[in-house]
């Protein structure tokens, strides 16, 4: 498969979302002679969109939204995948400018090569494009015009037009050298031209200093500080020249809340170390309010024929479950002196705060909550699993384990870990089999859990204690048996009055998130007997 990079300046026209050009037609030709044509790609992008990649290999790290051809070349828009770590590396280093350019890897499928060496990719079967730090190419084009400086669509105008008309140019010349000298002036100047206006297109991906983040951080803290009217005029019109990409001020209808991108960002991300069900089931973003997934009620049957003997006809049917998001919310006092004092990480204090509270809130509803105005936890409803007894003083605890381990089903067993809470696995730590090997196996590496039985085991302050009728232990494939569905976007509100009386600013955070079991069999349960 051969890759064309192109100097394609990207930007982030949204949280987690990229844009640029992938590749541009026409002259001159790359550092390994390719002249892509116009109208190269339209086939192979009416079949399927290529995969979103960092560097031409590895996993996936988000998924392109929209490819399309239009007069300057291949314009791409995509979204990072900010649950995955390759998706969340690829997109900060797109934010501070470690990675420059987008790169395609395609299949040549009609590539005549003329005499001068130089080779036209008149048909290209196009499998993926990725995201690279140092693209080959000298010509850089921004599609996202909107999120950038004021005047920058007329730019990108100019640049196409000052191409054609260099193009068109250079053939007069071709033809006749009694021209050149008319023409050599007018050549220059377009030149020159052409050149500013792309230093000038490329300066706000090259400076990481001019980055959102920033901007929103030092309008965020004013925020905080003063509200709304203490935004100074240039904080108000930097707001509003880039969509209201950073602080995004609620009107009366939304009650004065502000949503701020980059800053729901870290705090998902600090919510994402301190919950532990979202180390291990799957996460779905949703724009909507519900999402319905679909459910294999019942599998195919198939079975054994001969050479020309009836064949049996099977059908699967599916069933559907919709997961719902519920309102999270919460209030964070600030004395008005701590406002005051300008030596204060606002955004930090406010960022872990509101992480940590979130993060109580749905890690006690994943595992327990009742699915009214809040997540569907994985034990509301412990019966719909395969369940293995043990005693709850902890006798025969390790051949207890053992069966549990061996009562998951061996496609969901490869990928199953262990779920408890303190005091179990205090419970259950010095235990030997009988062979008096130790099934607790402890991390040899920092950030890896502990293994119980060759798995990776996690702690569930939520979960109960072992006793009669309590699950105490879970294992299970839980990013196949739970799913969790957030709601795009954390607001927050300054309320001034509420607290006046006593010198306190409360900061009011609301989000939506939402969470339930989806595929029973996946999960196995450990329950206590009085026996």
């Amino acid at each position: 498969m051969e890759q064309i990079e192109v100097k394609a300046t990207v930007t982030i026209p949204g949280e987690g979302t990229i844009a640029g050009y992938a590749s541009l037609f026409g002259v001159p030709a790359d550092l390994v002679n390719d002249i892509v044509s116009p109208g190269a790609f339209k086939s192979s992008l009416s079949a399927k969109l290529p995969k979103m990649l960092s560097e031409h290999g590895g996993e996936p790290i988000g998924q392109w939204t929209e490819v399309v051809e239009d007069e300057l070349g291949l314009r791409v828009k995509g979204r990072f995948d900010l649950n995955s770590k390759g998706g969340r590396d690829a997109y900060q280093a797109v934010k501070s400018g470690r990675s420059k350019g987008l790169s395609i890897g395609f299949v040549a499928t009609r590539a005549p090569r003329g005499p001068d060496g130089v080779r036209t990719l008149e048909e290209i079967d196009l499998r993926e494009i990725s995201v690279v730090r140092e693209p080959a190419s000298s010509r850089a084009i921004i599609l996202n015009t909107k999120s950038a400086p004021a005047g920058k669509e007329t730019d990108m105008a100019e640049i196409a037009e000052l191409e054609t008309k260099m193009k068109t140019l250079s053939e007069s010349v071709a033809d006749g050298l009694h021209h050149l000298t008319e023409h050599k002036s007018e050549t220059s100047k377009l030149t020159d031209r052409l050149d500013k206006l792309e230093a000038k297109a490329n300066r706000p991906a090259a400076d990481p200093k001019a980055d959102n983040g920033e901007i929103e951080k030092k309008a965020l803290a004013s925020w905080v500080r003063g509200g709304v009217q203490s935004l100074d005029e240039d904080e108000i019109k930097s707001l509003r020249d880039i969509e209201m990409k950073t602080l995004r001020l609620g009107s009366n209808p939304a009650g004065g809340y502000v949503v701020a991108p980059e800053f729901s960002t870290r705090i998902l991300q600090s919510i994402s170390e301190l919950s532990p069900m979202r180390t291990i089931a799957n996460i779905m973003s949703i724009s909507t309010t519900e999402v319905i997934i679909p459910k294999l009620a019942t599998h195919i049957q198939p079975g054994w024929v001969t050479e020309i003997g009836p064949r049996p006809t099977s059908e699967p049917t599916f069933d559907q479950q919709k997961i719902s998001v519920h309102e999270q919310a919460v209030i964070v006092p600030i004395s008005q002196q701590l406002l005051e004092d300008s030596f204060v990480d606002l955004e930090s204090f406010l960022r872990n705060h509101i992480a940590r509270e979130f993060a109580k809130m749905e890690a006690a509803s994943f595992v327990v909550g009742d699915g009214n105005g809040k997540p569907e936890g994985f034990l509301n409803d412990p019966d719909i699993y395969e369940a293995v007894e043990t005693a709850a003083d902890g006798t025969g605890i390790v051949d207890s384990l053992i069966a549990l381990y061996y009562a998951l089903p061996t496609e969901y067993a490869r990928n199953a870990v262990w779920t408890m809470n303190r005091k179990t696995m205090a419970m259950i730590r010095g235990q030997m089999d009988n062979t008096q090997r130790m099934i607790w196996g402890d991390s040899l590496a920092t950030g890896q859990p502990n293994t119980l039985l060759g798995r990776p085991i996690y702690e569930m302050v939520d979960m109960p204690d072992l006793a009669a009728g309590n699950v105490a232990a879970a294992f299970g494939d839980f990013n196949v048996g739970y799913q969790i569905v957030d709601r795009i976007g954390i607001q927050t509100m300054r309320d001034d009055y509420t607290g006046a009386d006593n010198g306190i600013v409360k900061i009011r955070a609301r989000r939506r998130v939402g969470g339930a079991p989806v595929m029973e069999e996946a999960i196995a349960v450990l329950k206590g007997t009085g026996e």
